[in-house]
């Protein structure tokens, strides 16, 4: 090859580079001109949903298009993830993530994405805290109390959660490891089934949503043990965090915006301002509280710090504790 075809292919391919870079850039600069697609990896109406169902139509009014619910249900949201990581980059199509989408990368041997490196992420916007709950004849009312009854019959109490590898699973597992207690793990298939259970004895222990939980504990049906975060969830200030007793557990689901890799700057800066405003709404923490969540707001950065700090701690749990999909 000529020096002379070297340069001229050197220079067309540069052309198609700026070519592109403009093109790019219009785009940004009219974006957005049709309605984004907001999917979610769950049932409508489930936990993620309601909170999807509440920022979509805020981010309408500021971003001047409408914002599409569309739920992909199934895989504890890998479907949704995997239809959102193949899109096409334009701000078009997001990801209502949670922390099952970085779990999943451990769990799941043929994903199809990688939870990192498929996604640009776009913001933070919530934490829906999670609750130990008991039957009122379990022998604690409070979170030292549960670590002792445990450690009291290592393997004599069994806990319930809505399947293996969830967060609620992983949160009991990281406690157990860094108490020294043993319980057996019952995995349902949901957690609609698991408060009843408690209630009725035929489980002792449950891991579940505060909203599922909390309702039936003030009812006096149940036991409320200990919130699994630090976070403040209105109404639920009296129940003392798992940390009091095991410290450095701190675990809560986390909901993120995400976009596909590759989506320009310009959008991916758009979309973010779009949901700071969103989340600064003085009646939005009540709204999330409602749903049984707290609004945690993170810039573009931020979250991916915190996304990669969330993904790196549930492999090492599930590397140490050897968890598998069942």
């Amino acid at each position: 090859m000529n020096t002379i075809t070297t340069r001229r292919g050197t220079l067309l391919a540069l052309g198609a580079a700026l070519l592109a870079g403009h093109a790019g850039l219009a785009g940004a600069q009219t974006y957005p001109d049709r309605p984004i697609r907001l999917l979610v990896g769950y049932s409508a109406g489930g936990g993620v949903d309601a909170m999807a169902r509440l920022v979509a139509p805020r981010l309408s009014a500021l971003l001047g298009q409408q914002v599409v619910v569309e739920n992909r249900a199934g895989a504890a949201g890998v479907i949704a993830g995997d239809a959102v990581a193949k899109a096409a980059p334009d701000g078009y199509t997001l990801l209502l993530g949670d922390s099952s989408t970085l779990i999943a990368k451990y769990m799941q041997a043929k994903l199809t994405f990688d939870p990192i490196k498929s996604f640009v992420p776009v913001a933070g916007l919530f934490k829906s805290p999670l609750l130990i709950v008991a039957g009122n004849d379990f022998p604690a009312k409070t979170p030292r109390e549960l670590v002792a009854a445990l450690k009291a019959k290592p393997g004599f109490y069994s806990f319930a959660t809505s399947g293996v590898g969830t967060v609620q699973h992983l949160g009991f597992e990281m406690m157990k490891g860094q108490s020294g207690t043993f319980a057996l793990h019952i995995p349902y298939r949901g957690a609609a089934q698991i408060v009843p259970d408690v209630i009725s004895g035929q489980v002792p222990l449950g891991v579940v949503s505060a909203t599922a939980g909390m309702a039936q504990a003030k009812a006096g049906k149940l036991r409320a043990l200990a919130m699994m975060s630090n976070d403040k969830l209105p109404g639920a200030e009296d129940i003392a965090a798992l940390s009091t007793a095991v410290p450095g557990v701190d675990v809560a689901p986390r909901l993120f915006l995400l976009a596909p890799a590759g989506t320009p700057n310009a959008i991916v800066e758009r979309l973010g301002e779009a949901a700071r405003a969103v989340m600064s709404a003085p009646d939005l923490p009540q709204a999330a509280a409602l749903q049984g969540a707290v609004t945690d707001y993170m810039p573009s950065a931020a979250l991916a710090t915190a996304l990669a700090q969330e993904s790196a701690r549930w492999g090492k749990l599930i590397s140490e504790q050897k968890i598998a999909a069942q």
